[in-house]
């Protein structure tokens, strides 16, 4: 059911209400415009969640890109979190991942052509996108987690609300993973309930779009990760369905912020056969002793056996040094993709192209004798995407 991986630490509920105050002066400043929001002539769209970590953030950003890309070009400026740089930098071909964190990397990597920048401060990213030789034929910007970064005002605000840590039953921080109260989510134009199961009925939906309380102006969607083949991150072997592990013991191995949904989910296919776990926090960056850790897990499982991992994982595991051959051979990464729930999908792609179309500077959208061609309403993951690392540590 939704909210079903919220813990409460209630002893430190006094310190979420001193929090919360400093939240809500931050907020008026903002509301009252003491402190002033920024607006762009180039359409700028906001991908954020007002829950710390895990509600899918970039499996919804990578979505956006694959429904703008073919006919923009496509910008994503992230605060690229744990990255050992400082200040602005966009990604070239000598770019590593320690330049501009793992998440940015990745995209960089999946999405051959998009402008990859990261810098703490949006509005001088946005500043240097729009300005700068390199990337100043840009048409539209995605920021990747700034629902918070009031400093941006987006022409699109989109919220993702997971269903696994809904809003209305969370608390603020520390006591919760709230960022913000949920009244924050009249700031959004978009509201997304994320990660929900694939059988939810009628009135599961109506339950959650009343829980929402949303504003007329506002659109609420609905949608699900789909899981695609194993890709083996070593070996370039062939991929693997999911449904061809059963029977086997499988490892799975995360860095991420929410990995009980994707354990449950793996489970599935196991059929049961037990799942074990190595979970690390979100954004981890691999020690040595984490390499033995993850030797001798995977040495000491019973054939038949694999790693199953995360891409997000994936860009940090590849650089490791010390993995052992049996775990290089046997180690696979599961991409997912996002699928909009009720045919969402058709109408939520609309709603951003007519956007974009309507405030590019230079949008080739524009340009389009067929600006009505129905569009897939499940674009996102339709097109072969290969990812290919090199060693540029």
């Amino acid at each position: 059911m939704e909210g079903d991986y919220i813990k409460i630490n209630r002893w430190l509920l006094p310190f979420s209400w001193l929090y919360g105050l400093g939240v809500g002066i931050r907020n008026y400043l903002f509301d009252a415009e003491i402190l002033k929001s920024k607006s762009y002539s180039i359409p700028v769209i906001s991908v954020g969640n007002i829950t710390v970590g895990g509600a899918g953030k970039t499996p919804h950003v990578e979505y956006l890109i694959d429904l703008l890309r073919d006919e923009m070009q496509v910008a994503v400026l992230s605060r690229g979190y744990k990255r050992k740089s400082r200040g602005y930098v966009v990604a070239d071909e000598d770019t590593t991942m320690r330049d501009i964190g793992d998440e940015p990397f990745l995209i960089k990597q999946k999405f051959e052509g998009v402008y990859v920048a990261v810098d703490k401060d949006r509005c001088h990213g946005i500043d240097h996108l729009i300005s700068d030789e390199d990337t100043k034929d840009v048409e539209v910007i995605l920021l990747d987690d700034a629902f918070q970064h009031r400093y941006v005002k987006p022409g699109v605000n989109i919220l993702l609300v997971d269903y696994h840590k809904f809003i209305n039953y969370d608390k603020l921080l520390p006591a919760g993973r709230l960022r913000e109260p949920q009244s924050a989510k009249v700031r959004a134009d978009i509201v997304i309930v994320t990660k929900c199961p694939k059988n939810l009925n009628p009135i599961d939906y109506r339950v959650l779009s009343k829980a929402m309380d949303l504003k007329a102006f506002q659109q609420l969607y609905f949608t699900t990760l789909s899981y695609c083949d194993l890709k083996p991150i070593f070996n370039g072997g062939d991929t693997v369905p999911l449904n061809e592990i059963m029977g086997e013991n499988i490892l799975l191995l995360t860095g991420i912020a929410s990995p009980e949904h994707l354990q449950v989910d793996i489970m599935e296919y196991t059929r049961g056969v037990k799942l074990e776990t190595m979970a690390f926090p979100d954004h981890h960056n691999f020690t040595e002793r984490d390499v033995e850790r993850i030797n001798e897990r995977f040495a000491a499982m019973p054939s038949p056996k694999r790693i199953i991992t995360t891409e997000k994982d994936q860009v940090r595991l590849f650089y490791l040094e010390g993995l052992s051959e049996e775990v290089k051979q046997n180690i696979y990464a599961l991409p997912i993709k996002v699928e909009f729930m009720l045919e969402g999908g058709k109408t939520f792609n609309e709603k951003i192209e007519s956007y974009v179309r309507k405030n590019s500077r230079n949008s080739i959208l524009a340009k389009r004798k067929n600006v009505n061609k129905p569009r897939n309403s499940n674009r996102s993951g339709n097109r072969p995407r290969t990812i290919s690392f090199r060693d540029n540590r």
